[in-house]
């Protein structure tokens, strides 16, 4: 047990802390298309030339170069746009300065990982735990030099960390790279340049309670019409008074449609994006507003009802469900999903597989969920799993950070709570626990079946060990029940029953199995007369 890992304790996971809806904005007449362009158009390129300053600032970011950027931005436009322009490029600045942390760890770890196995002889073996050296010499020499080019990454990405550089492209560095393969996109260049100038636009306003339906900039009547208040370089375009353009069209919101008009009425802040979406060809509009910090359900609140334990795989939720006690109950349940094709493919199979798994989480009468808390921000290097190259697709192709973001969302509106678990070691010990004792002719356990009852019983509190049946009456020890499951605060609980080995019982002495098995025996009278009668008296005393 030395080499386990120390579990970290499970948790409740906390609630959404804000809302956003859409809604389509439909029919458009070509003069609101012509306003919306332009509009977007002239606030991108004030938001491109602020994103440009903030990123020149780096580290000698102020209070100061923040309100002058401000009070530059509010001449040509408004002082409500000119906020919205400076937050969005501090939240850009800050999540490509992320980025790039996340990116040295990468390569330290790849780098980590090249030069242990650099370090071994070639064709040496290698553990569970640590990989061995490489099969030959010219693979060898090919990551040595891997190592190098690793090597140059790390030093010029640990000069942008320390100097406040970031690279950051509005539009989207992928979008940008398709120019060069339109071909192989499937896109025309004027198709390509319309997406790319769609991504750049700036189309939103942050809202600000105590305003006239929480937004002074982008408002949205109750009865859903949109006006916008133009900057004064398109004040001309403006068909109603106080420089503001209203939309012919009116918008509708299908979720969460009171909630929002609830707020609206009481003129609390919402904010409002307008987006057009290039291959449909259609304009839409986002509400957002914040939740008030809602008290997370306790552990033992959360632990009260059961829990269903989902273990997540590449293709599909393995689900069990677990009494307050630890004990699986039922069958297990398995929720697919399909990860191949475009993003919104991706997004809506995760969607109705967790709509699917919630559903039955709510007839089943639990009261939380039990998911790992799965991280595989160190498991994606290309040298730690060398050729298995499917193994890293996989890795790499599972949403963890959509997928924990939309399960606790939607987790929410069923009034459920989300418990996270440590992932060490679930999959294994379920497997050799849980999988051969619950398999029968009408169930077949699957790997990930048992790891979900791992998960559930780890978020429960309980140890992973199964209890074993009780002896026998005829046995000595039926005073008593034998057991394997450890108290909860045995030290290495949650391992493997060593195996003693000797005879079981009491009746026999420890030597008895040795003495036997050297022993002759002439007849099975002798035998048995041998073995039925032999008893060590300090072994019946207690």
């Amino acid at each position: 047990m030395g080499g386990v890992r120390e579990v970290a304790a499970s948790f409740v996971v906390a609630g959404p802390s804000g809302v956003a809806v859409r809604g389509r904005l439909k029919h458009l007449t070509a003069q609101d298309e012509r306003v919306l362009r332009a509009l977007g158009a002239y606030q991108g390129g004030l938001a491109s030339r602020d994103l440009k300053a903030r990123c020149a600032d780096g580290l000698e970011h102020s209070a100061g170069s923040w309100a002058s950027r401000k009070r530059g931005l509010t001449g040509v436009s408004s002082s409500r746009i000119a906020g919205a322009i400076t937050k969005a490029s501090h939240d850009q600045w800050a999540l490509a300065r992320r980025c790039l942390a996340a990116h040295i760890r990468s390569l330290e770890a790849g780098i980590r990982t090249l030069r242990h196995r650099l370090s071994l002889p070639v064709g040496a073996m290698g553990t569970k735990r640590a990989a061995g050296g490489y099969r030959s010499r010219g693979e060898w020499f090919h990551k040595s030099r891997r190592l190098k080019a690793l090597e140059d990454r790390l030093a010029t990405a640990v000069a942008d960390w320390r100097s406040g550089r970031v690279r950051v492209v509005r539009g989207g560095k992928r979008l940008l790279n398709t120019r060069h393969h339109l071909t192989e996109a499937g896109l025309t260049e004027g198709e390509w340049r319309q997406r790319w100038e769609a991504e750049r636009w700036f189309l939103a306003a942050d809202g600000e309670s105590g305003k006239r339906y929480g937004n002074e900039t982008i408002r949205v009547t109750p009865d859903g019409q949109v006006s916008i208040k133009l900057p004064a370089p398109l004040a001309h375009l403006a068909n109603t008074s106080h420089g503001r353009y209203t939309l012919t069209c009116t918008v509708a919101f299908a979720h969460r449609g009171a909630e929002w008009a609830d707020r609206i009425e009481a003129n609390r802040a919402v904010a409002y994006r307008i987006h057009y979406d290039t291959g449909r060809g259609r304009w839409y509009l986002t509400a957002s507003w914040q939740k008030p910090v809602v008290q997370t359900m306790p552990l033992d609140a959360a632990r009260a009802g059961g829990v269903i334990g989902v273990d997540t795989n590449a293709g599909h939720f393995a689900a069990y469900r677990l009494d307050a006690h630890g004990n699986p109950v039922g069958e297990p349940h398995r929720f697919s999903y399909d990860l191949s094709g475009t993003a919104a493919h991706r997004d809506a199979q995760v969607r109705h597989a967790l709509t699917c798994l919630l559903h039955w989480a709510k007839q089943t009468g639990v009261t939380a969920i039990a998911i790992e808390d799965l991280d595989f921000s160190a498991e994606k290097t290309r040298e730690k799993h060398g050729r298995r190259k499917r193994f890293r697709q996989v890795i790499s192709g599972m949403p963890t950070g959509k997928l924990k973001a939309r399960l606790v969302s939607m987790a929410t509106e069923h009034g459920l709570a989300i418990i996270a678990v440590d992932p060490a070691y679930t999959s294994v010990w379920g497997g050799q626990h849980w999988q051969k004792p619950l398999t029968t002719p009408h169930r077949k356990m699957s790997r990930h079946d048992a790891a979900g009852i791992a998960i559930g019983r780890r978020a429960l509190g309980h140890p992973i060990r199964r209890r074993t049946t009780p002896p026998s009456h005829d046995r000595s020890d039926r005073v008593r029940h034998r057991t394997v499951q450890a108290a909860p605060g045995a030290p290495g609980r949650e391992g493997p029953r060593p195996r003693i080995p000797g005879p079981r019982t009491r009746s026999v002495p420890p030597d008895a199995a040795r003495t036997r098995a050297t022993r002759t025996p002439k007849t099975v009278r002798d035998v048995r007369s041998e073995q039925g009668w032999v008893q060590d008296p300090l072994l019946l005393t207690e």
